[in-house]
């Protein structure tokens, strides 16, 4: 079944039934680098990756609360598999910001997967109806499954860099073939390792200007509430689902070991001392009110944009506030489940290993890094913000 067959309600249910094999393939991710072709089949085939894509393309439009139930539920099972989700979905954003026959040319194939990189770090210069571009983007999570990648460039003109509206060099994402590209393999690291996030590059590429977006300056092109809803908050949702589902598969293994594990002087199981019982009940507490505190804002926001033209800077603010919160609180969480593990987290192999370095992982992300705090701080007390990116 195509995703373009699948009703609204089987997503969820999809990633849920996907739970036993990504727990199971766990280990082969790490060590490929990378989510395996097979599993990126199935999530395309589930519609996973067509979250947000609009119904006009063959999208699903779901709502961002069930973006990130979904998301939060493969996270749950395996955050390398979550992330390479909530990036290929996320990316699908920009179909509602392209012109339509671009669009369509993009997402013709129902299980088409897309990719790449937000940041400016490409240059583009103008060439007729399009851009001349060259560049290489880091993070760029997934793109070894992926048939359209993206990458954000600073825009040249026969004068230098073109300066957009709020005074800034204007940059927009250029999107592309990916067998236009060069996939480098720099992903060495701790954490979600299983996700591919190497580097992406191109040289002299071009690129038709009706299939490039600029998220902060263009109008979507696509109606409904999903379009009106922040393009930078889906994006910020979409990590902190996953470190959420991360998070809360940490504290299912640690009540497992708990449940099981006994002193070698004892007869008592680990869960049967109050220590462990009042620090189990804690880490309980602190999971479960940043994801109320994070649904309550989804839900408030996604009311705004069911109702009004856009949604105000303060409210976008409180959103991205909500996510960076529920990111970090998930790294407390799974750094208290790693130590309460004992000696054994310490292993590679250990579960609690590798929601620890994943959970770190994930509260690098610039869109829910420690600065985000400064950034809705900022609107929080009324003082002059560059709200183009909340």
């Amino acid at each position: 079944m195509s995703a373009d067959s699948l009703p609204q309600s089987s997503v969820l249910e999809s990633a849920i039934k996907l739970d036993g094999e990504l727990r199971e393939r766990a280990a082969e991710m790490e060590e490929a680098r990378h989510l395996p072709a097979d599993l990126a089949k199935k999530m395309a085939e589930a519609g996973i990756f067509r979250m947000v894509l609009p119904s006009y393309l063959g999208g699903l439009e779901l709502t961002p609360k069930e973006l990130v139930e979904t998301v939060e539920a493969l996270s749950r099972a395996n955050a390398s598999a979550g992330w390479c989700a909530m990036i290929a979905s996320t990316t699908a954003i920009n179909a509602a910001y392209m012109e339509r026959e671009h669009a369509e040319d993009v997402y013709a194939d129902p299980d088409v997967i897309t990719g790449g990189v937000f940041a400016p770090m490409g240059r583009a210069r103008i060439e007729g109806d399009g851009y001349r571009v060259t560049g290489r983007w880091s993070w760029g999570s997934g793109s070894a499954n992926c048939n359209w990648l993206c990458g954000g460039c600073f825009i040249e003109d026969g004068e230098g860099l073109r300066m957009g509206p709020d005074g800034t060099p204007e940059n927009r994402m250029m999107v592309f073939p990916a067998s236009e590209a060069e996939l480098i393999d720099t992903w060495h690291v701790a954490g979600l390792k299983g996700t591919g996030s190497g580097d992406i590059a191109v040289k002299d590429i071009y690129v038709p200007k009706g299939r490039t977006v600029a998220l902060s300056i263009d109008e979507p092109v696509a109606e409904g509430a999903l379009y009106k809803f922040p393009a930078f908050g889906l994006l910020s949702l979409g990590v902190c689902a996953v470190a959420m589902g991360n998070a809360r598969g940490a504290l299912d293994t640690l009540i497992d070991i708990v449940k099981s594990k006994r002193s070698p002087a004892s007869k008592k199981t680990q869960a049967e001392r109050q220590i462990v019982q009042s620090e189990i009940a804690q880490l309980e507490a602190s999971w479960r009110s940043a994801r109320a505190y994070l649904m309550s804002e989804i839900a408030s926001v996604w009311d705004i944009a069911l109702k009004e033209s856009q949604v105000p800077v303060e409210r976008r603010a409180d959103l991205r506030l909500a996510c960076t919160h529920m990111t970090r609180t998930a790294a407390d969480v799974c750094r208290e489940a790693y130590e309460l593990g004992g000696g054994a987290a310490l292993f590679l192999e250990n579960e609690l290993q590798r929601r620890f370095r994943d959970a770190y992982a994930a509260t690098q992300h610039i869109v829910t890094a420690r600065a985000t705090y400064e950034l809705t701080g900022r609107v929080t007390l009324g003082l002059p913000t560059n709200a183009s990116t909340i």
